[in-house]
Formats: C-alpha cells, sequence, structure tokens
C-alpha cells in the first residue's frame, strides 16, 4: 500500500483523500479532482477502477490543511507522485470541499475493462471467485459496480484463466440490486474451489 495517500473514513478502497506533503496529512479540494486523477489514486492503492468521486465532503471535513496543488493526472500513472500538478489553484477551498472517493472492490482480469475473470479484493488481497457460487444476481451487482451493461454471459471453468494466489472462502449472495458487493450478504464457502473453477464475466 502507498504511504503517500490515503482514504479516510470509509474503508482501504473508499473514504475522503488525505496526500502526504512533506509529514502532514492534507485533503484534496473536489474541484480540482477528476475521473483521470481518480484513476491514478485507485491503481495506487490497489484497489479496482473508481465507482464515483464525491464532492462536499461526502466522508466528513478533513482537519488541517488542503492541498494547494491540483492534480494533472493523465490517467495512465501508477502512483499520484508521477502526475503533473498545478499550484495555480483557481479558487480558495475549505473542508466543505474534501473530495471522497469509491474504488471498486472488485475487478475483470484477463479480457477488457468490462470482461474477464472476477476477483474480489478482501483486505489488500485480490482473489478468485468460485464459478459454482456466482450466479446471475451477483453478475448484475459486479456489472454494475464497474460501470458496465447488464451481464451477458457467466463463464465457469478458469474461461478467462487460471488466476495464483487465493480462491475466495465466501460465497455471494446478492439480491441483484445492490451498487457494489460490499452491499451483498455472503456465506462462508461449503466445499472447495480450485483454480480450475474461477469464475468470469462478459459485461455488455
Amino acid at each position: 500500500m502507498s504511504g503517500r495517500i490515503r482514504l479516510v473514513g470509509g474503508s482501504h478502497c473508499s473514504g475522503r483523500l488525505e496526500v502526504l506533503h512533506g509529514e502532514t496529512w492534507s485533503t484534496v479540494c473536489d474541484a480540482d479532482f477528476d475521473q483521470q486523477d481518480a484513476e491514478v489514486v485507485c491503481r495506487e492503492l490497489g484497489c479496482g477502477l473508481p465507482v464515483e468521486v464525491l464532492g462536499a465532503a461526502a466522508f466528513g471535513r478533513g482537519e488541517g490543511q488542503v492541498w494547494s496543488e491540483e492534480l494533472q493526472c493523465r490517467g495512465n500513472e501508477s502512483q499520484i507522485y508521477f502526475c503533473p500538478t498545478s499550484s495555480s489553484l483557481k479558487h480558495n477551498c475549505s473542508h466543505d470541499g474534501d473530495v471522497g472517493l469509491v474504488c471498486a472492490g472488485i475487478r475483470l482480469v484477463g479480457g477488457s475493462r468490462c470482461s474477464g475473470r472476477v476477483e474480489v479484493l478482501h483486505g489488500e488481497t485480490w482473489s478468485t471467485v468460485c464459478d459454482a457460487d456466482f450466479d446471475q444476481q451477483d453478475a448484475e451487482v459486479v456489472c454494475r459496480e464497474l460501470g458496465c451493461g447488464l451481464p451477458v454471459e457467466v463463464l465457469g471453468a478458469a474461461a478467462f484463466g487460471r488466476e495464483e494466489g487465493q480462491v475466495w472462502s465466501e460465497e455471494l449472495q446478492c439480491r441483484g440490486n445492490e451498487s457494489q458487493i460490499h452491499f451483498c450478504p455472503t456465506s462462508s464457502l461449503n466445499h472447495n474451489c480450485s483454480h480450475d473453477s474461477d469464475v468470469g464475466l462478459v459485461c455488455a
């Protein structure tokens, strides 16, 4: 995990954005933060794609300084440290304008932005999901969270390749109307599952 940025007041992948400048954590002004900046923050934190950028101190007002720089990321940088900045903020910004960010706790790997092997962030570790425990309702929530269209196909048997590392030990039990899998109930798996059964998903 990066030591230069953090999300506060939510989870590892959601919260008020704070940037370490010298030895001081500063908040970031919502008027100066866009989708490209969000993509770099989510990437640097090891999270999924940005789901939502929230202004007006949605995760609470910070304390201390508001960062005096404006990020001008292109969106492909690995860390905000590599993004150009401009010190010419066009306006004063108070903690009422602290920006918040929600990054996805899920990603699709090995296909495109809207298709691939389903991987879920648990703590700071990405795990695959067992095909036997993944249904149409789960697929609807994954596609929605990633900003894709409706699910076209759920593919079992590691259709997008076998991953190394962990298979998630939980079974998603989404109703299908949740905005993020974070809000779906889960239960413990009642069987063993290997990477031969990594589930894949194609969203429209």
